[in-house]
C-alpha cells in the first residue's frame, strides 16, 4: 500500500494563519487548499493523546506546566488561541480523537508526529497508533506516523503495522537506511537547512520519499523540489502551490547532486 503524499503539507495546520495544532488551524488549512496537514501529539499524565508541540504549555496556551504532569482536564481548561491572536480566544487544545473527527469531515490527510516525554516513548507510540487504527479508514493511504524517537515508532509499528511510518532526523546519520529498515519506515523526514546533496541523492536512489521542514519561501521550495524532495511542510502552504514540478516532485533529479550544493536559506529563516 503506497501512501499518497502531496507536494505541500500544512505545518501544524496552517501555523502562520491560525494557532498551531488546533482545530481552527485545520479548518484554515482546508480553506487554503491543503490536502494534508502535519501536527504533533503527546500524552497527558492520564495517558490521553492531545495536540501540542512543546512539552510545556507556556508558549502556546494560557497555562503553565509540563503536559506529561497534567491531566487531560487540566490541559483542556486553558486557552490555546489567544496567544496567537485575540480573535482565536476560546480555542482549546484538541484531543487526538477530536482532531481525527474533524480531519475526516474536512477530507484532509494527516502526518501525525509523535512527541513523547522521556520514558514515555513506547506508551506514546502505542496509544496513538491504537487510536489511529480504530478511527482511521481501513485503507490509510492518507495517513503517516512520524517521529524523531525510535522507541515511539517501534511501538506504533507493533500496534498498527499497516499505518505508514516516517523517520525524522535533524541530522541524517550515515546509518539512516538501517534505522529506517529496522522500524519499517517508508519515508525520511529532515531539516531542509541541513540537507547534504550526497545524502539526498542516496535517499532518492534507495527509493525513499524525502519530506523536509519548514519551508515558507516559494523560491526555496522550487530549489528543493528540483533537488528531488517529495514534500515540504509549510506554515504558509498557499504561497507554495505551483512550486512543485508538473506531475509532482517525483521527476528525475536534473542536477548532479553528488557535486552540486543546495543553497542555504537566508537569515530570515
Amino acid at each position: 500500500m503506497e501512501t499518497v503524499l502531496p507536494p505541500v503539507i500544512g505545518h501544524r495546520g496552517a501555523a502562520a494563519y491560525a494557532p498551531e495544532n488546533t482545530l481552527a488551524g485545520f479548518r484554515k488549512a482546508k480553506a487554503l487548499g491543503c490536502h494534508w496537514v502535519e501536527f504533533d501529539v503527546r500524552l497527558t499524565a492520564d495517558s490521553q493523546p492531545v495536540l501540542l508541540h512543546d512539552n510545556r504549555l507556556e508558549r502556546t496556551t494560557s497555562g503553565r506546566g509540563r503536559v506529561s504532569a497534567l491531566s487531560l482536564d487540566a490541559v483542556r481548561r486553558h486557552d490555546a488561541g489567544s496567544r496567537f491572536h485575540p480573535s482565536f480566544t476560546g480555542e482549546r487544545v484538541p484531543t487526538l480523537e477530536e482532531a481525527l473527527m474533524l480531519l475526516a469531515e474536512l477530507g484532509l490527510g494527516a502526518n501525525v508526529e509523535l512527541k513523547a516525554a522521556r520514558g514515555k516513548e513506547a506508551a506514546t507510540g502505542a496509544v496513538v497508533a491504537e487510536l489511529l487504527a480504530r478511527t482511521w479508514p481501513a485503507d490509510p493511504v492518507h495517513l503517516l506516523i512520524s517521529s524523531f524517537q525510535k522507541g515511539a515508532l517501534a511501538a506504533a509499528r507493533d500496534r498498527a503495522p499497516h499505518i505508514a511510518r516516517g523517520m525524522l532526523f535533524r541530522h541524517i546519520p550515515k546509518n539512516w537506511r538501517n534505522i529506517a529498515a529496522q522500524l519499517g519506515c517508508v519515508t525520511i523526514h529532515a531539516d531542509q537547512q541541513r540537507l547534504r546533496p550526497a545524502v539526498l541523492s542516496e535517499i532518492r536512489r534507495a527509493g525513499y520519499p524525502l519530506l523536509v521542514y519548514t519551508v515558507n519561501d516559494p523560491e526555496r521550495a522550487r530549489i528543493l523540489f528540483d533537488f528531488g524532495v517529495k514534500s515540504v511542510f509549510s506554515d504558509v502552504p498557499d504561497r507554495l502551490y505551483g512550486t512543485a514540478p508538473s506531475g509532482g516532485s517525483d521527476r528525475e533529479i536534473v542536477a548532479d547532486l553528488a557535486s552540486a550544493a543546495i543553497p542555504r536559506q537566508g537569515s530570515v529563516w
